[in-house]
C-alpha cells in the first residue's frame, strides 16, 4: 500500500487499458481520468481530467500495433503531463516497439530504437519502465533511467507447476542464438537442460532451421523467445523438433505480437500450447484454444510502487 509523499497517478492511453486498470487495482488507486482520441483529420488529442501538479505520474502504453499511433499517443500524453507540472513522469512500456531496429544491419539503415528513445526523453519522460527489450543494450540508448523487467520470472513458475511430476522429460530450447541467454535463465529456474536451434534468416520474417544443438529426442520441449511476430521462426523450430524426435512442443514468449499469418501458422503447427504475457492486448480473434495468457500486472505494480517509494527495483529482475 502506497502511503507517503506526493500523489501517485496511473494513466492509460489506448493500447492496453485493461492492463493499466489491473495495475492500478493492484496498487489500490483509481485509474486517472483521461481521454485520448482523434480529430476528424486523424490528429491525436489528449484531455487530462484531473490535476497532476506535483504528482508522480505513470503512463501505461505499449507501442504495439498500430505502432505509430500508440507511440504518438504516449508522446503527446507525456507532453500534456509535463506542461501540467507533473512532479515526475514515468513511461510504463510493457512492450517497446521499434526494439528490433537497434543497429545498422546494412548500409544506410536507421537505428530507429535510438530515435524512439530520444523522442520519449524529449517529450518529457523522467524514466522508463519496460519488459524484455529485444536487445538489452537498448537501455543505453536512453539518457534517462530505464528499469528493465524480465518475463522469465513469470513464465517459469507456470511450467514448473505444469510439469512438476515429469520435469526429467523437459528440455528448454532456444529458437536461435540470440535467445540463448534467456533460454538458459529459463532452464536454470526449471533445473533442466537446454538445446539451441541453429537457423539462418535469408530475408526479414523468413527463417530456416539448419541444425539442433543438444539432445531433444523423446523429450517434451519448451521453446522460449522474447516475442512471436509472424510465428515463422517458432513454427519452423517446432516442426524441426518434432521431426528430430521431440514428443511434445510448447512455446512461450513475453510479447505476443502475432502479426500477418501468425495465427494460421500457430493453429496448424505441432505446438501444443502457447503461453504468453499480456504486455500486448490481444483481440479475441488472435486468442486460440491453445493460448494461455499470464498477467504482468503484479510485477509492474510492484515495480511502480518501488519507483514511487524510491527503493531498489533490482529484486524484481530475478
Amino acid at each position: 500500500m502506497i502511503s507517503h509523499g506526493k500523489n501517485i497517478k496511473i494513466f492509460a492511453a489506448n493500447s492496453n487499458p485493461k492492463l493499466a486498470a489491473e495495475i492500478a487495482e493492484k496498487l489500490n488507486v483509481s485509474l486517472g481520468e483521461s481521454n485520448v482520441g482523434l480529430f476528424s483529420d486523424g490528429e491525436i488529442f489528449v484531455n487530462i481530467g484531473e490535476t497532476v501538479r506535483g504528482s508522480d505520474v505513470f503512463v501505461v502504453q505499449s507501442t504495439s500495433a498500430p505502432v505509430n499511433d500508440n507511440l504518438m499517443e504516449m508522446l503527446i500524453m507525456i507532453d500534456a503531463f509535463k506542461r501540467a507540472s507533473a512532479g515526475r513522469i514515468t513511461a510504463v512500456m510493457p512492450y517497446f516497439g521499434y526494439a528490433r531496429q537497434d543497429r545498422k544491419a546494412k548500409a544506410r539503415d536507421p537505428i530507429s530504437a535510438k530515435l524512439v528513445a530520444d523522442l520519449i526523453a524529449e517529450a518529457g519522460a523522467d524514466r522508463v519502465l519496460t519488459m524484455d527489450l529485444h536487445a538489452a543494450q537498448i537501455q543505453g540508448f536512453f539518457n534517462i533511467p530505464v528499469d528493465h523487467l524480465l518475463g522469465v520470472p513469470i513464465l517459469a513458475p507456470y511450467f514448473i507447476e505444469k510439469f512438476k511430476d515429469s520435469m526429467d522429460d523437459i528440455v528448454v530450447v532456444s529458437p536461435d542464438f540470440g535467445s540463448v541467454t534467456r533460454a538458459r535463465n529459463f532452464a536454470q529456474k526449471l533445473n533442466v537442460p537446454i538445446a539451441i536451434i541453429d537457423k539462418r534468416r535469408p530475408k526479414p520474417n523468413v527463417s530456416e532451421v539448419m541444425n539442433i544443438i543438444g539432445e531433444i529426442k523423446g523429450k517434451k520441449v519448451i521453446l522460449v523467445d522474447d516475442m512471436i511476430d509472424t510465428a515463422g521462426t517458432i513454427v519452423h523450430a517446432a516442426e524441426a523438433l518434432v521431426e528430430r524426435g521431440a514428443t511434445e512442443v510448447y512455446a512461450c514468449c513475453t510479447h505476443p505480437v502475432l502479426s500477418g499469418p501468425a495465427i494460421e501458422r500457430l493453429e496448424n503447427s505441432p505446438i501444443k500450447e502457447l503461453v504468453c504475457l499480456n504486455t500486448i492486448e490481444l483481440p479475441k480473434e488472435k486468442i486460440m484454444k491453445k493460448t494461455k495468457i499470464l498477467s504482468v500486472a503484479p510485477i509492474f505494480a510492484e515495480a511502480i510502487e518501488r519507483i514511487y517509494e524510491d527503493v531498489s527495483v533490482s529484486p524484481l529482475f530475478t
